[in-house]
C-alpha cells in the first residue's frame, strides 16, 4: 500500500489563490542558527504587527533539533503559517504546518536536486505536514552565500536571464508547484527586477523571491516585477526598526 503522505492542503491553496488575484504575501526567515530563544515572543510580536504573512524557518547550517525547539516556541505567539526551508533533513519538525521540498535545481549537486529528498522520506511518513515541492534556483549576488557553500554549486550568472527562465520553467514541468529565485542570505544585491519579470512571465505556479531585500522599496520593486511572495530574514536580524518600515499603513500594493 502506499505511505499516507497529505496532499496539497490550505496552505498551497492559499498562496496559488493570492497570486492568482494579485495579492503580494510576505514571509519573514528566521534562521535558528542565528537566532536567540529568549527573543521570540517580543520578536512575533512585532512579526504580527506588519504585513507578514507567513513565517519561514530553516538555515543553511542549523544543529539538529534546534529547529524543532523554535518551531514550537514560534507557534506560541503567532498564528500565522510556519513553513520550513530546511538545509538538510536534521531541520524537519512535525511541530511546523508546511514544508518546502526544496530541490537546487540551478545546482548539478545530486544530494541537493534528490539526494536529501529520498533521505527525508522516513521522516515524513506519516507526517501532518503539507508538503510543497519547490524548485530552488540560486543566483550570483556579489558575494558567496551560505547555500553555496554547503551545497557546493554555483549560483546562475544574473547576466544570462534565458538560461535562469529556462531553468524555472523547467522545475515546473517536473511538477514543482514553487519557484523560488534566491539571491541567498545577506546578498549584496536582490535579484534583479528583470529576471523576475521574465520568470514570471513563463511560469502557471506562483513565484517566490528571496536575499537581499533590505529596504521597503525594494520589496515594492520586487513585487511589482512580479514576485508573489517575498521573503525577508537577513534585514530583521541587522536592523528590527525594520519592522516599523512594514507596518500595513506603510505598505503599497
Amino acid at each position: 500500500m502506499p505511505m499516507p503522505f497529505p496532499e496539497m492542503k490550505h496552505i498551497y491553496r492559499n498562496i496559488q489563490e493570492a497570486a492568482r488575484k494579485g495579492n503580494k504575501l510576505l514571509a519573514v526567515l528566521i534562521d535558528p542558527d542565528k537566532f536567540s530563544l529568549e527573543r521570540t515572543q517580543k520578536f512575533m510580536e512585532k512579526v504580527n504587527s506588519t504585513i507578514a504573512t507567513h513565517v519561514f524557518v530553516g538555515g543553511s547550517e542549523v544543529a539538529e533539533g534546534l529547529a524543532h525547539i523554535l518551531v514550537s516556541e514560534i507557534k506560541r505567539y503567532t498564528n500565522l503559517p510556519v513553513i520550513l526551508f530546511p538545509g538538510d533533513v536534521t531541520q524537519i519538525t512535525d511541530e511546523a504546518d508546511a514544508l518546502l521540498f526544496l530541490s537546487l535545481i540551478s545546482g548539478r549537486n545530486p544530494d541537493y536536486l534528490i539526494g536529501k529528498h529520498v533521505a527525508a522520506v522516513s521522516k515524513l511518513k506519516n507526517t501532518n505536514l503539507e508538503i510543497i515541492p519547490t524548485g530552488y534556483v540560486l543566483i550570483e549576488n556579489g558575494k558567496e552565500t551560505a547555500v553555496q557553500r554547503v551545497t557546493q554549486t554555483k549560483p546562475m550568472p544574473k547576466a544570462n536571464i534565458q538560461n535562469i527562465v529556462d531553468t524555472a520553467k523547467a522545475g515546473e514541468l517536473l511538477g514543482m508547484k514553487l519557484i523560488y529565485l534566491e539571491a541567498g542570505s545577506g546578498a549584496k544585491e536582490a535579484v534583479n527586477g528583470e529576471i523576475i519579470k521574465q520568470v514570471k512571465q513563463q511560469l502557471a505556479i506562483p513565484l517566490i523571491v528571496g536575499g537581499g531585500i533590505k529596504s521597503r522599496e525594494q520589496l515594492n520593486t520586487a513585487y511589482g516585477f512580479g514576485a508573489d511572495m517575498v521573503v525577508i530574514g537577513t534585514a530583521f536580524e541587522e536592523d528590527e526598526w525594520f519592522f516599523e518600515a512594514l507596518k500595513p499603513l506603510f505598505f503599497e500594493n
